[in-house]
């Protein structure tokens, strides 16, 4: 199952926007699969069995079986999620799409880039894959709620250990331990009043009879609502964040609030209708920038930090408990993890900019302070700390016993997963083409 969570993370983007920019040319696209209202697309099932392959990752037995066996599967945890009055609203997926947006737009560098490239606003993106993000979310409260009580013990991870061939253990390039500091500039009250002048003006210019729509999408810097006017929809409590909701609801429909602030910038809302707990609405965000003086502020704390690790009056760990604004690695001491949850990463699963920071670094060192961007896509900076380096080997307990612990976990949920299969799959309809009869899926 490994990969397929690979996929879900990787692929969520891409199955419904480059595969059918690039690849509709070469594979003819219909309905393979159908599970109670849930469909399988031979694209989906091709463009996954494609990504397998690209990275080279072997799995026993027929690979596309396997393939297709992992997608009817999360179909199969969708159906049954409805069935159990399992839920996810739309405030969840909104979330997440918004989140995972970030980390694209992150990577690409900009939304103008992927709207650029895909001829598709994020507005767009968003609507097309709500649905798709709602089953994944959907799937993923189905398994934890099979898979969340399997546990397993330091004996199963040893037996699990013993029964591999020695010839067959698996073989580890070099790992480090690295662990990071994150902190965002503050930004000045000077460049806060700056934007909330600037809202101040849109907003007289909004009273004074100019189209909100319009000046959002002149304006607004939230990638999701600019290009569509601004509008964010209907939603209910508990969608966007508690500042923002608190001034819809004081609102009047049509009436347009003072510049408000929340994490994200500041800014002005517009209610369009409100019925009960639910509420439409449009806004405009702006998000102030950092002056040089804040960043400054920003690198000479960072380097405040390093100066007291060096003076052993604190461990670099602790700072970044304390400190470390990226809320993941912080609460792990900053150290990076690998999917496992082991604190001793390969190297090549590191980020690229990390890998080639600390290739310059020497066991021990602390890197000086350098620009990054949060999975919000805001600017931050940080500082890493090269902890340890393991060098290639072959795979042991005392070194990998976390990695040996997650194959026999992954086991057991494999096995836990396949047995449910079995039993659920009689429980709703499921039609698989003819073509797929030799994977024997459904018997």
């Amino acid at each position: 199952m490994r990969y397929f969570r690979y996929v879900l993370l990787k692929l969520v983007f891409f199955f419904n926007v480059n595969f059918a920019s690039s690849q509709s040319s070469v594979i003819v696209d219909e309905i393979i699969v159908r599970v109670d209202d849930f469909i399988v697309l031979r694209s989906e099932l091709e463009s996954t069995y494609l990504d397998i392959l690209s990275r080279g990752q072997r799995i026993s037995g027929n690979t596309k079986c396997a393939v297709l066996k992992d997608l009817i599967t999360t179909k199969l945890l969708v159906a049954k999620a409805e069935i159990d009055s399992i839920l996810v609203d739309d405030g969840e997926v909104d979330q997440e799409l918004n989140s995972r947006m970030a980390l694209i737009i992150n990577q690409i560098g900009s939304e103008e880039e992927i709207e650029r490239y895909y001829n598709k606003t994020i507005a767009e993106f968003k609507r097309e894959l709500f649905d798709d993000i709602r089953e994944q979310l959907l799937a993923r409260k189905m398994r934890q709620e099979l898979l969340n009580d399997i546990v397993v013990s330091p004996e199963e991870v040893k037996r699990f250990y013993e029964d591999i061939p020695k010839d067959s253990l698996p073989y580890f390039s070099t790992q480090v331990k690295v662990s990071q500091i994150v902190v965002s500039p503050e930004i000045g009250r000077s460049q806060k009043d700056k934007v909330k002048k600037k809202l101040m003006e849109i907003r007289d210019r909004i009273l004074n009879g100019e189209s909100f729509e319009i000046l959002a999408t002149l304006y607004s810097q939230d990638p999701g609502s600019a290009q569509n006017g601004g509008n964010l929809g209907f939603v209910g409590r508990g969608a966007f964040q508690p500042e923002f909701e608190a001034e819809v609801f004081k609102l009047k429909p049509g009436e347009v609030s003072m510049p408000i602030e929340t994490q994200f910038g500041y800014h002005i809302i517009q209610l369009i209708e409100k019925r009960g707990n639910f509420f439409n609405s449009r806004h405009i965000l702006i998000q102030p920038d950092f002056s040089e003086s804040d960043i400054s502020k920003t690198i000479s704390f960072l380097d405040s930090l390093k100066k007291m690790v060096y003076l052993d009056s604190i461990s670099f760990e602790e700072l970044a408990r304390q400190y470390s604004e990226d809320k993941f690695t912080s609460s792990f001491g900053g150290y990076f993890t690998d999917e496992l949850g082991g604190e001793n990463v390969l190297v090549e699963e590191l980020d690229p900019v990390i890998f080639f920071t600390i290739d310059t670094m020497n066991v021990g060192d602390i890197s000086v302070p350098f620009e990054t961007r949060t999975d919000q896509g805001k600017i931050a900076y940080k500082i890493i700390y090269f902890k340890e380096k393991i060098p290639p080997h072959l795979g042991n307990l005392e070194s990998d016993y976390q990695r040996f612990r997650a194959f026999t976990l992954n086991k057991k949920q494999t096995e836990k997963l396949n047995f449910w299969f079995e039993e659920a799959k009689n429980e709703v309809f499921i039609k698989i083409d003819p073509e797929y009869n030799p994977c024997e899926i459904l018997k």
